[in-house]
């Protein structure tokens, strides 16, 4: 077969399987650098090791009201009106607003029992996303940090934790593992990074650098070692970063229209086609986050309109993976931090409610097409399998292949944990 033949093939199904692609380019392709972005983040993929694990992790800011998500209660005044819809597994139903995300209920697992005490927001965001409640002594790390620690290859060029569509201050970094394990933030997917183009020509780029090493020494041998290292490492890693060609992976312009198309218009279906790119790339935690669901008042209005940008694209993202041969090996996890009061308030608006609320899971071994626990008639309270932060952290490890027992020493001497108490919840797997 003519490279040119394949080339036409492959670009007309791009969702052809790594290992089939392996099979058929020939040497020549390779050796001559003919081929396309998409050709070679499937080699690229194939090359990496088989189980090597990876996470995205669906953040959806200011806590979702599971009554219009995963968790409705149709028929009940406390559910607002919702409806409930069939998904593709029998007896299981989901709101009506995402009706995309329950034709992948087979790979979906619903948690309905999640429970914890925090009603605050910076607080639950905290705990939720580190496992911790934060204090004062102690920056816990981040989830995403402690996945890039463990799994990260060392060798790759692009960051390992990336933050898509957050703000500046946008949660816990690496905490006491260090800056190098702070997210790499990125705001609109849809523009490639800030201040990641040289302003000179790569010889010219070196040469500054081996410059600004050299006015760093008197500095480092009076004292500064440490800040001089410090400051070293983030160039080094920096520079490593901005001259790869792996750089290409946040160019979303080098995904053809029906990739587009699929995954849909929004801001957050950016980031979950960006997310696809990077974790194909050799990113190991892709953090994508979706603002506005602190719905306090109107929230029949809002809640229905942010689920409309969010069930295409999630859809899509399991599909996507799931034909590149990517989802067993990649954990998807949505959720916010906390869910909202069952008791609608006098704005039409639901508050924080951190008693009982859901997540969902898919992919990383988990086994979809299930639910675990439920809540009562009235939504108010955790009926059966009450699930904790630590059994969620516990379930991440499992699905990641982390020792959640593992401890990380903090600068003060003491040892912290990846995850203190809970247990994986073993219907999953």
């Amino acid at each position: 077969m003519q490279y040119h033949q394949l080339d036409a093939t492959v670009r007309s199904d791009r969702t052809v399987r790594r290992r089939d692609f392996l099979r058929c380019v020939p040497a020549a392709a390779l050796a001559a650098g003919s081929l396309s972005w998409p050709e070679q983040m499937a080699l690229q993929a194939s090359e990496l090791k088989q189980d090597k694990r990876n996470c995205i992790l669906l953040w959806m800011a200011g806590g979702p009201s599971q009554f219009e998500t995963f968790s409705p209660l149709a028929g009940h005044e406390n559910g607002g009106g919702t409806k409930a819809i069939r998904t593709a597994v029998p007896g299981i139903h989901i709101s009506e607003h995402l009706p995309r995300i329950a034709e992948k209920m087979d790979d979906i697992a619903i948690i309905r029992s999640m429970s914890s005490k925090e009603g605050s927001h910076s607080r639950a965001s905290s705990l939720l996303r580190t496992g911790y409640l934060p204090t004062a002594v102690l920056k816990y790390p981040t989830f995403g940090a402690v996945a890039a620690k463990e799994l990260a290859q060392r060798e790759d060029a692009l960051p390992s934790f990336v933050r898509i569509g957050a703000g500046r201050k946008s949660g816990p970094g690496g905490g006491i593992l260090g800056t190098e394990y702070n997210p790499f933030l990125h705001g609109d997917p849809k523009q490639p990074p800030a201040n990641t183009q040289p302003t000179t020509g790569t010889n010219r780029y070196r040469k500054r650098l081996s410059l600004l090493s050299r006015l760093q020494e008197p500095f480092a041998q009076t004292g500064g070692e440490s800040q001089v290292e410090t400051h070293r490492k983030l160039y080094d890693t920096a520079s490593q970063m901005i001259l790869s060609p792996q750089m290409g992976a946040f160019d979303l312009t080098q995904e053809p229209e029906n990739i587009h198309a699929a995954y849909g218009e929004s801001n957050f279906a950016s980031g979950c086609l960006l997310a696809r790119r990077l974790i194909e790339a050799g990113v190991t935690f892709v953090e994508v986050h979706c603002q506005g669901w602190d719905t306090h008042q109107d929230n029949f209005t809002k809640t229905p309109e942010l689920a409309s940008q969010i069930d295409q694209p999630i859809a899509q993202l399991i599909t996507d993976l799931k034909q590149r041969g990517m989802l067993d090996s990649t954990l998807i996890v949505w959720m916010g931090e906390f869910g909202r009061t069952p008791r609608v308030n006098p704005r039409g608006g639901r508050d924080h409610f951190p008693r009982a609320f859901s997540a969902a899971l898919a992919g990383g071994g988990i086994r979809g097409g299930q639910v675990i626990g439920k809540v009562n008639e009235k939504g108010t309270e955790v009926a059966d399998r009450p699930v904790s932060v630590p059994d969620l952290f516990q379930t991440y490890c499992r699905s990641l292949q982390i020792d959640g027992n593992h401890e990380y020493m903090s600068s003060i001497g003491r040892s912290i944990k990846i995850v203190e108490e809970g247990k994986p919840i073993t219907e999953l797997f």
